[in-house]
């Protein structure tokens, strides 16, 4: 048996597989958001602890045995967090979380710093770790002085799993100091924010040992001591490997709270200016591309809220068939953008409203929007050289047909649906737990999962969609002055 533990923001899933891959059971543990101001994110890594008890203890009450049997341990966790320790293993603060945007100012001055897109290949965005690092030295000094180790989230877990400060690649490249082609710490972009090598985690692939399971924790589990925890992966390459997303042209798109257009790459591929996160993979020699929009379902939902209907119910309105898009233009903008403008003070809009714009009407305008949000990150990862010949769809938004229609005629590329099964981040990590105990072939274990249906593009709609997003693209760029 091989154990996936993913550290998500509202909470720990723990996921036992067998050696066939065959998902035995799951269960979690709930997690909370402390926002004590405006934009601040944050959680106390004493709940990750308690939260990974409860999922744990809740697979152990329905499968014992099973759990006895575990031979290897996978890591997964929400990326950019920071998550400081002092001398004795202390957590000195709260940890800063992916989605706070206090250190805006500290990411624009190091952005402003060549190096930093030169070696990283990524933006400094907000949400990640250096910033943050920068805002705590400004603003609490007698924290930052006392920092002995600056660890992501899943590897402050792995601390109390294993004892041993370690990460691994993938996790590692959203920090803002990794040199993302060479896969090592940057001791030039660590100095630049007060830091050096030595209050870093080591450094592992994915599929490598990473530390193993303290006695302890093995008896209070009823596991065996000694069990091997592997390296893991940040949350978005962990899914990856559970959707079999690992070789060059794999790709999947999540339609999601947000929505992500992620390739797995044979190459390291930079192109920050394109606001494309260039990260490497969880298995070694490998890179990945991601592009990122804010809201995806979110749009949706907020649809929903305002029209007084469920996205079900708003969906059915607009029939099996897709139809070529109307007169009226969405912007998914609600919250800012990520790639390509990597704008958070953009917001959304419709254009082009009329009398007969009825709510079926808006309802496809949204949808649409979201697609052509997705094509811009086809466009980005294009321009940063990247080929997708096909995607796998997953997410709530995956349900709807007609918007997997939409997505396959604006990409021109079909939309593959995956058979039922769950190949999330929990069981990506089992699949590493796996590999690091087994020492298996990475691409043996991560394979795709079998494809229920495909979704062809509509060929006599491809026109009319290439023109509506012609008109979607020129918007941006005439709403921006507005909202600056």
């Amino acid at each position: 048996m091989y154990l996936g533990l993913d550290l998500g923001t509202s909470g720990v899933k723990a996921m036992l597989i067998d050696g066939d891959q065959r998902v035995i059971g799951s269960a979690n543990g709930t997690l909370d958001v402390s926002r004590p101001h405006p934009g601040w994110s944050e959680q106390d890594p004493a709940d990750w602890v308690r939260a990974t008890r409860e999922a744990v203890s809740g697979l152990r009450a329905k499968h014992p045995a099973e759990l006895a049997a575990v031979k290897g341990i996978g890591l997964s966790g929400h990326m950019h967090g920071a998550t400081l320790i002092d001398a004795e293993d202390r957590v000195l603060r709260p940890c800063i979380l992916w989605n706070d945007t206090r250190s805006h100012a500290e990411a624009a001055a190091l952005d402003a710093d060549p190096r930093f897109r030169a070696i990283t290949g990524n933006i400094v965005f907000p949400g990640f770790t250096a910033p943050k690092l920068a805002w705590v030295a400004k603003n609490e000094p007698e924290v930052f002085a006392k920092v002995a180790k600056v660890l992501l989230p899943k590897d402050c877990l792995r601390l109390w799993l294993t004892g041993e400060y370690l990460s691994d690649m993938s996790d590692s490249a959203g920090t803002s100091w990794l040199d993302t082609g060479a896969r090592r710490w940057s001791p030039e972009l660590l100095s630049a924010t007060g830091l050096s090598e030595s209050q870093m985690p080591g450094l592992v692939e994915g599929t490598e040992e990473a530390g193993r399971l303290r006695a302890e924790l093995a008896g209070e589990w009823g596991m065996a001591a000694g069990i091997v925890v592997a390296g893991g992966a940040g949350d978005n390459a962990a899914s990856a490997c559970g959707m079999g997303t690992v070789a060059e042209g794999q790709a999947f798109v999540s339609l999601g709270t947000s929505g992500v257009l992620f390739a797995a790459n044979g190459s390291y591929l930079p192109k920050p200016e394109s606001a494309v996160h260039a990260f490497c993979h969880a298995l070694p020699n490998t890179w990945h591309q991601m592009g990122v929009i804010l809201s995806a379902t979110d749009a949706l939902n907020w649809h929903s809220g305002v029209t007084g209907k469920s996205a079900g119910e708003l969906t059915a309105e607009l029939g099996e068939a897709l139809k070529a898009p109307g007169s009226v233009t969405f912007l998914p903008y609600l919250s800012g953008e990520r790639t390509p403008h990597n704008d958070a003070k953009i917001r959304g809009a419709f254009i082009g409203l009329g009398h007969e714009s009825g709510r079926a009407v808006l309802t496809q305008a949204v949808l649409e929007g979201v697609t052509f949000a997705i094509r811009d990150n086809l466009e980005a990862l294009k321009s940063a050289g990247t080929t997708i010949g096909r995607v796998t769809a997953i997410g709530g938004g995956s349900r709807s047909r007609y918007w997997l229609a939409s997505i396959a005629t604006a990409l021109g590329i079909p939309v593959d649906v995956p058979a039922d099964g769950d190949f999330g981040a929990a069981f990506g990590a089992a699949r590493l737990g796996l590999i690091a105990a087994t020492k298996a072939d990475p691409l043996s274990v991560c394979t795709a999962p079998k494809t229920a249906e495909t979704i062809e593009p509509v060929s006599g709609l491809a026109g009319a969609y290439e023109d509506a997003y012609r008109r979607y693209r020129a918007l941006y760029p005439a709403i921006k002055s507005l909202a600056h």
